[in-house]
């Protein structure tokens, strides 16, 4: 296909191999069976998306990852463009020292590479119509033309600069942005002792946290690499709502991890509309 035609959409790509995919996000495949992930959103996928309505929507996923919320969102009816770091793009690494080492960038390079795997097997397998296309989250282009939602599962905390990357993809959205990330808990708060009183005082819910943000990187611990902040849901709040999305609803929940070990995290979902 020429590149005219080709357009943003990455070429289709057939895999063989399970041992050369990687699978962020659980996910059952007909044929195949389990493949598990860090992340289980298995029966948290609409809670986690803010009960928005998919069906009939053009849909552009930032951060798809081995796509299970993507082949989730087309099963209820979306229309769904996917969109990631391909193998050649370069990650948001934190720069200890004042630089990213080549060796670091070629290792996310390759964790790129079976994530992507991970993907078009799992879009053959359940016979998707869903496209992708790959590149920098600060510059989606916009031959991707507009859609009706946009969704961010996850992805801020790894970006160095969250609101650009917001207001660059934003211009494309006609209609409705979800964000969902990991609530900030405080130290020995447990998970019950955070979403008590959120359900308490539903629906108020976005009074519950200022709109902060934390720096998490350690130069002392060099740790952790590719997580910058911990953001609060009322400052996404704001975010959106200087980018023109101010009919907005801060929902809260939990989420299945499974690395080390298996637990349940506290998380928000802001779903605005312009």
């Amino acid at each position: 296909m020429a590149e005219a035609e080709q357009g943003p959409w990455a070429p289709a790509r057939v895999v063989n191999s399970l041992s050369d995919c990687y699978f962020y996000q659980t996910t059952n495949l007909p044929g195949v069976g389990l493949q598990t992930g860090e992340w289980d959103l298995r029966g948290g996928v609409d809670t986690y998306l803010g009960g928005v309505s998919l069906a009939d929507k053009r849909v552009l996923e930032l951060g798809t990852a081995n796509g299970f919320l993507c082949f989730e969102m087309e099963a209820r009816g979306a229309d769904v463009i996917a969109y990631d770091l391909g193998e050649g793009d370069d990650w948001d690494l934190v720069p200890f020292g004042g630089g990213i080492t080549a060796e670091q960038q070629a290792e996310r390079h390759e964790l790129a590479r079976k994530l992507n795997n991970a993907w078009w097997f799992a879009h053959n397998a359940l016979k998707s119509s869903a496209r992708v296309v790959y590149g920098n989250v600060y510059d989606v282009p916009a031959s991707i033309e507009s859609v009706d939602i946009a969704t961010f599962g996850s992805i801020l905390l790894h970006l160095r600069d969250p609101f650009l990357a917001l207001q660059r993809t934003t211009s494309l959205v006609r209609e409705t942005v979800v964000v969902t990330d990991m609530l900030p808990v405080f130290p020995r708060r447990s998970v019950a002792g955070v979403l008590q009183p959120l359900r308490r005082f539903s629906p108020r819910l976005a009074d519950w946290a200022a709109p902060d943000i934390t720096f998490i990187p350690n130069a002392a611990t060099r740790l952790p690499v590719d997580t910058w902040w911990r953001i609060s849901p009322r400052l996404v709040s704001r975010y959106l709502a200087v980018l023109g999305f101010t009919d907005q609803v801060i929902t809260y929940h939990q989420q299945t991890y499974n690395h080390p070990t298996t637990r349940q995290v506290p998380m928000f979902t802001v779903v605005a509309r312009r």
